[in-house]
């Protein structure tokens, strides 16, 4: 009994120590983690406390499903898809690209909803 709750004690405290090594393998930079937020208050306008904490929540869930560099792949896609005529045509046309928005856009409303925060007004 004493060696079975000694190798489940020592198995614990080594998953423990094994967490903040998978927390920084998709950690994102503080600079970036700031700016979604900020760009997440914007889209979604509220009480100004709630809105901080809910969506550094979500940028926080981001951090946990998706390599940093992975999400910047998809955020660029994504947004230089709002590019107007025929350079923007390019990336809105391209059916290479459409799973990487879909996913972009499926993980964001994942983590909004995991977060309270409400679809923003159009």
């Amino acid at each position: 009994m004493k060696k079975t709750l000694h190798r489940l004690v020592s198995s614990s405290a080594l998953s423990l120590l094994a967490l903040p090594g998978l927390a920084l393998a998709n950690d994102f930079p503080t600079v970036d983690r700031v700016l979604y937020v900020q760009d997440c208050m914007r889209a979604h306008p509220g009480a100004y406390y709630e809105m901080v904490n809910k969506c550094s929540c979500a940028v926080d869930r981001l951090a946990e499903e998706v390599k940093f560099d992975d999400y910047v792949t998809m955020a660029t896609v994504v947004n230089a898809m709002t590019i107007g005529g025929e350079r923007g045509s390019e990336l809105r046309d391209n059916e290479s690209l459409k799973p990487q928005v879909a996913r972009y856009r499926e993980l964001q409303s994942r983590v909004q909803k995991a977060c309270f925060i409400n679809p923003a007004p159009k």
